[in-house]
């Protein structure tokens, strides 16, 4: 399992290594842009939380793999949709790959 580490507190959210490597191109995108956001997720038992991800706040990508996979174009699309509403980015299950495989994140 992979960690998302986010705040000063080090909130550790869990997630797959595929979906994180989704996030992580999306929520660097968004911050290489200095664009903040919210982000939600659901943990285990359907509890959700949410955070604010801005570019002053720590944010630390933990993966268990040590080769990246390779990015489904198309879920990227979805999520950075996702971000740039005013619910900001949610983890939605991954579509099939319509697009380029593209370099692992």
């Amino acid at each position: 399992m992979a960690m998302l580490i986010y705040g000063p507190s080090s909130t550790e959210i869990p997630l797959a290594d595929r979906a994180l490597s989704h996030l992580k191109a999306v929520m660097l995108a968004k911050l290489r842009r200095n664009e903040s956001f919210a982000f939600t997720w659901e943990d285990e038992s359907g509890a959700r939380s949410t955070v604010w991800i801005h570019p002053a706040i720590p944010l630390q990508f933990k993966h268990d793999e040590g080769q990246p996979p390779g990015l489904n174009k198309t879920w990227i699309d979805y999520l950075m949709q996702s971000a740039n509403t005013t619910a900001g980015l949610r983890l939605v299950p991954e579509p099939p790959n319509e697009g380029a495989v593209l370099a692992g994140g």
